[in-house]
């Protein structure tokens, strides 16, 4: 009778026990940084910027003046926003591209979307259908694309 008492008060004890350890409170927590976005790199000289929120709208733009086109990709996985179809009163003016989030800053972070930046000259007056398509370069051209944009752009005199 005796060795039950001392065994069922061990088993007491025990249960006291890792109750107190499951009452004390809970390791901290890593704080995780977080990071802010990146606006699209433009170019002082842009009058009229589109993005992805423009896509299948219609937009504003006057003669003589330079329109930027800023789309979010993945070109570090081989995905490139690429212009399939311009309207002859656009002419092409060169691109940019860069980082979306400060984190993409950060010593050892590798891929992530990234701002694929597309400008155009605005050289005459017009309506017609700016489209993009996202695609990577080596895949077969017959294949559809991965992603679409497009905009019809209206363009009038000054």
């Amino acid at each position: 009778m005796k060795k039950s008492v001392i065994v069922l008060s061990l088993f007491a004890l025990a249960a006291c026990t890792s109750n107190a350890a499951d009452s004390s409170p809970p390791p901290e927590k890593k704080q995780t940084q977080s990071f802010k976005g990146i606006e699209a790199p433009t170019r002082d000289d842009v009058a009229l910027q589109i993005t992805g929120a423009d896509n299948g709208g219609v937009v504003k733009a006057a003669a003589g003046t330079t329109i930027s086109v800023a789309l979010v990709g993945v070109p570090t996985a081989g995905y490139q926003w690429a212009p399939a179809a311009v309207p002859p009163f656009l002419v092409a003016d060169g691109e940019t591209g860069g980082p979306t989030s400060e984190a993409q800053l950060q010593p050892g972070f590798s891929g992530g979307s990234h701002w694929e930046v597309f400008f155009f000259r605005v050289t005459g007056e017009g309506e017609g259908v700016l489209k993009f398509e996202q695609r990577r370069p080596w895949e077969e051209e017959t294949d559809p694309p991965s992603d679409e944009f497009s905009v019809t752009v209206s363009a009038s005199a000054r």
